[in-house]
């Protein structure tokens, strides 16, 4: 079964710094290093990585060929993947002490997807085929309504969370993938329970999955939920952990796995993350996971 992601394209300016700067600080970085990303390329290859049939469809620039380069390089379908005028997407990335970042982007190519390329590509998707997409892109609600129309399940990571996301068709979305910054907006609620509570209201027919960071993840769909505890590591750089564990999950959604099962794969995938600088860089493949069991 193959997945069809509709994500960004992105060159990370990934600065080292002693603390995230403060408005008005200039703060000098004690290293540089450039690397690809996007919350949309990250989340390709953590499904390559993890065994999953991916396909990637997104817009890049003239300065583009290494990011379609690194997901051909990884097994990730790129035969979707469109050049466009102007500059690929970007983002500036600060790295504290503490592995804590902060990010600046400019959406650049990632925002040029047109309707007719989209219709295009969903000549070539099936029913029950799995269509993946964040919020750091242009087209989401034509994308969402025409998933529902060739009955896809249809996949939502709302990040970066904006205030233009709840007037998207999200009645129409089969699974929420969310960190509890993005489900606090989305529900009004800052507690987990009751912030699944809300979700579950608001979009009954939806699977829900909350992660949380060091306190681990849940699962919840209208007739259960589902916890699991983080497996806690040393965090050196969390860029790129939440897309592992996108990745990591849905993966194993693809590939039959229990719930409970891809939700610690996916905790652990995130946990190696952590463990290393950058964001694609970083996405461990499956074969350096410890064997998990039920």
């Amino acid at each position: 079964m193959k997945i069809f992601n509709f994500g960004s394209l992105n060159i990370d300016h990934v600065y080292r710094v002693p603390h995230l700067v403060k408005p008005g600080e200039t703060l000098g970085s004690h290293d540089y290093q450039m690397f690809v990303g996007g919350k949309g390329l990250n989340q390709s290859i953590a499904l390559a990585r993890a065994g999953a049939d991916v396909c990637h469809v997104g817009c890049i620039g003239k300065d583009g060929d290494v990011l379609r380069q690194v997901l051909e390089e990884n097994g990730v379908n790129t035969s979707f993947i469109e050049q466009v005028d102007g500059p690929s997407g970007h983002a500036i990335i600060e790295v504290d002490s503490k592995g804590e970042n902060s990010i600046l982007l400019y959406g650049g190519a990632n925002m040029k997807n047109n309707a007719d390329s989209i219709s295009q590509v969903f000549e070539h998707i099936s029913e029950g085929e799995f269509v993946l997409m964040q919020n750091e892109i242009n087209g989401i609600p034509q994308i969402i309504e025409q998933g529902n129309k060739v009955k896809c399940q249809i996949v939502f990571n709302p990040a970066p969370m904006s205030t233009e996301v709840m007037n998207y068709p999200l009645q129409k979305v089969d699974c929420f993938i969310l960190n509890q910054s993005e489900a606090e907006a989305m529900s009004g609620y800052n507690e987990p329970n009751e912030m699944l509570r809300q979700l579950q209201k608001q979009f009954p027919h939806s699977k829900i999955v909350l992660t949380l960071g060091s306190r681990g993840a849940i699962y919840k769909d209208a007739k259960q939920q589902i916890s699991i505890d983080a497996v806690l590591t040393e965090a050196l750089d969390t860029t790129g952990a939440g897309d592992t564990f996108i990745g990591y999950f849905l993966a194993g959604m693809c590939q039959k796995e229990s719930i409970h099962r891809a939700l610690k794969i996916a905790s652990k995938a995130a946990s190696h993350c952590i463990q290393k600088a950058g964001a694609a860089d970083s996405i461990p493949f499956r074969n350096e996971l410890i064997p998990i069991h039920e």
